[in-house]
């Protein structure tokens, strides 16, 4: 397994929010700002990759039975973690996020790595697997904030930028519609580029396979003239 495939796999191919579509609650909920989406973001990429790495080093302790409310436990502990500390020191933060916060904790995208990866693979790969999930799914809010806040209110991160702005965007019906058409749009640049790379990988067969046959031609006339 390299590296580089589990970088792409986060944030590209597997990405949560626009391909593999989980943790779609706090995406519509959480993007109305570019703050919040940030926020969120940063908690899941720390609660994810320190429970992956937990539950890879208790992979072979932890038995089958149970697993899964063990995963939620772990899940849970850090969750709590990343509260007191916003509580603490950024209460503002805390308090626009609310209930979604906690509800972490049963964040498809974090036990599903838990799952499918964590849990059969050593704690590096896990760890780097939690970081580059987490920043698909940090990219997958931000890229829906953008649009939603700009759009919006006319404001990225709080600053006004300009003074139009749809409204319909900062409401629920809004995030559904920014959400279906940023899926639409990854789906379709997805496609592209994998389509080319096809093309690309078809070209590179094709020009060995011309070349094995020059070479097996060139061999046939010099086994011919030395006749």
């Amino acid at each position: 397994m390299k590296i580089k495939d589990i970088a792409l796999d986060g944030v590209v191919r597997q990405n949560p929010v626009f391909k593999l579509v989980l943790g779609t609650c706090p995406t519509l909920a959480v993007t109305v700002s570019m703050s919040n989406a940030l926020g969120m973001g940063l908690a899941v990429i720390f609660v994810l990759t320190c429970s992956n790495v937990l539950i890879s080093m208790l992979r072979n302790i932890i038995p089958d039975k149970v697993r899964i409310p063990a995963f939620i436990m772990i899940i849970a502990t850090f969750v709590t973690i990343v509260m007191l500390v916003l509580d603490k020191f950024m209460p503002d933060l805390y308090d626009s996020l609310g209930l979604f916060l906690p509800l972490i904790v049963v964040n498809c995208l974090i036990l599903a790595r838990a799952e499918a990866f964590a849990s059969s693979n050593g704690v590096g790969y896990s760890a780097l697997d939690g970081i580059f999930m987490g920043c698909g799914f940090t990219l997958g809010l931000l890229a829906m904030s953008l649009v939603r806040e700009f759009l919006g209110s006319g404001s990225i991160f709080g600053l006004k930028i300009m003074e139009f702005s749809i409204g319909a965007f900062a409401t629920s019906a809004g995030g559904f519609l920014t959400f279906g058409l940023l899926i639409a749009a990854f789906v379709a640049i997805n496609n592209k580029i994998n389509e080319k790379n096809k093309h690309k990988k078809h070209q590179q067969i094709a020009a060995v396979e011309q070349e094995v046959k020059d070479a097996v031609a060139a061999h046939e006339n010099s086994q011919a003239e030395v006749k």
